[in-house]
């Protein structure tokens, strides 16, 4: 008897509503059996009007339970409901997704962007060997949506820099429609708005970087591409810049029901393609790209792939978990953060970590949130060495990080700053992000930053050894080094006091001297 487990995905997007079945045969495969689509404008409300109408919401309900009746039709064992841009700005979020659930029994969680754009990213990285091939040179991802693009560039296949910007489609044509802008000047006022944020990207993260790939992630580009693939690769289409620059001409002096004919594609998606494209043609003039590759995927493909890759469906062939670690890094260099420094204190931090699984009860994931935040402990030096914590905490909580939610990020933030400054207990914290949960988890980390801190604080990097073991009710950090650690010892105390009020176990020092 076969092992095939069925799951649905389902993208509530700007411009349209799409839901994929798959099926995990458990051998590591994953292989799409339906794809159905229904085109509906939330963006457009929730850009131009702050909230979804009442009609739209009564159309997405409607699709919904179809969507129900055909899930158990396949017999979904599973299935995951991720809502974007067009839910996530809306000003009466709560309110719509408890009227979806109520109505439609399907419970619609909101990505914050970079989750969002973390699930392109696994969707394109689920294609297996050509991506790793492509990212080996310098490539940059520009993933498209209805509310804005995200920019990620690709240096010696590490993520070097990630980048979102209020550039998408939908926002894009609501802005020519609000200026009425006629169809002769669209392309001419597209390219102003996004040059002129492209510049600034340009100046901050290209230098003398050289991009010479483009992997697109869009509903109507890389339709084009496809159809116009210069070579055959597999899981990837490629068009050159020389046919891009005949896909602008023709863009240029047909109207859009010609577009849309030429290009088989439904009359209301030309206006959309055309900005698209425009975008895209700023794009590859800024970086200097000579190929546009299209992997042909969506969000539903990100979705299914990070759950067969959670329950241990499939083995992914990237490490993600790297792509948020280099991303991480890098933020660090930008507010002239010490490598070395940073290298120590995560170091320390899971040595500590490690040896306290046991009493912590922590998961892999909140793991990764402390090897940020030891790359990120002084970024706020890089504004003010007197509000250190402050500046550390805004300037985390102003910085996207790829693939980490709002309440990661701001998990991260206040380690940061409360390794810095006295910790708040959870009836004086003002957070509508931090529940109790949440608090819990921020309180460990920060327990353990700070002892980790504590025990470089000198920044000379004493130890070449450190070991740490709990027994009695006792963590003893044994650090082999011959140096004086007078100082370290001095300010551990306070910092033990903090450690021991979380865990209930008192950190001690105890040095050992190699000869």
């Amino acid at each position: 008897m076969r092992n095939i487990r069925t799951f649905a995905a389902i993208d509530v997007g700007s411009y349209e509503l799409a839901m994929k079945v798959f099926e995990f045969n458990g051998k590591g495969n994953m292989r799409q059996i339906d794809c159905l689509k229904h085109k509906i404008d939330l963006g457009t409300d929730t850009y131009a009007a702050g909230k979804i109408s009442y009609e739209r919401v009564d159309e997405l309900c409607q699709v919904l339970r179809e969507f129900v009746r055909i899930m158990k039709s396949y017999k979904v064992e599973n299935y995951r409901a991720y809502g974007t841009s067009a839910i996530r700005e809306t000003e009466n979020t709560a309110i719509i997704l408890d009227q979806i659930e109520q109505r439609t029994g399907i419970r619609i969680e909101v990505l914050s962007n970079s989750e969002q754009r973390f699930l392109h990213y696994k969707s394109i990285a689920s294609r297996g060997e050509n991506f790793n091939r492509i990212i080996e040179k310098g490539t940059a991802i520009v993933d498209i949506g209805g509310g804005s693009i995200q920019v990620s560039l690709f240096d010696k296949d590490s993520l070097v820099a990630t980048q979102n910007m209020k550039l998408g489609v939908l926002r894009l044509r609501e802005q020519l429609h609000h200026l009425n802008v006629k169809p002769v000047k669209e392309e001419e006022l597209i390219s102003e708005i996004v040059n002129a944020q492209l510049s600034v990207f340009k100046k901050l993260y290209l230098k003398d970087r050289q991009i010479q790939n483009i992997i697109v992630v869009d509903d109507y580009l890389s339709a084009w591409v496809k159809k116009k693939s210069v070579e055959g690769e597999d899981s990837f289409s490629v068009a050159d810049v020389a046919a891009y620059e005949a896909l602008m001409k023709m863009l240029r002096t047909k109207s859009k029901a010609q577009m849309a004919s030429v290009l088989g594609m439904p009359d209301e998606k030309a206006q959309l393609l055309f900005i698209s494209a425009v975008l895209m043609k700023c794009a590859i003039k800024v970086m200097q790209a000579e190929m546009i590759w299209a992997p042909g995927v969506t969000l539903c493909d990100g979705i299914a792939y990070d759950y067969a890759q959670k329950n241990r469906m499939i083995t992914s062939c990237h490490d993600f978990e790297q792509d948020i670690i280099a991303c991480a890094r890098n933020i660090s260099k930008r507010y002239m953060g010490s490598k070395r420094r940073g290298d120590t204190l995560e170091a320390i931090t899971l040595i500590i970590y490690d040896s306290m699984r046991k009493i912590h009860g922590l998961s892999k994931r909140e793991r990764l949130l402390l090897r940020i935040a030891a790359f990120l402990h002084d970024c706020g030096k890089y504004i003010s060495m007197v509000d250190l914590a402050e500046c550390s905490y805004q300037i985390i909580m102003a910085t996207e990080i790829i693939g980490l939610s709002h309440k990661e990020r701001e998990i991260i933030a206040n380690v940061v700053k409360f390794n810095h400054s006295e910790f708040v207990y959870y009836h004086e914290l003002q957070s509508k992000s931090i529940d109790r949960q949440a608090y819990l988890v921020m309180a460990k980390l920060t327990a353990i930053l700070r002892v980790a801190n504590g025990l470089d604080r000198s920044h000379k990097e004493k130890f070449t050894d450190i070991r740490a073991a709990v027994k009695d009710n006792t963590l003893t950090i044994t650090v082999d080094t011959q140096e004086d650690i007078t100082l370290e010892k001095g300010l551990f105390d306070n910092r033990a006091a903090f450690f021991e009020e979380v865990f209930s176990v008192r950190p001690v020092i105890k040095q050992k001297r190699s000869f």
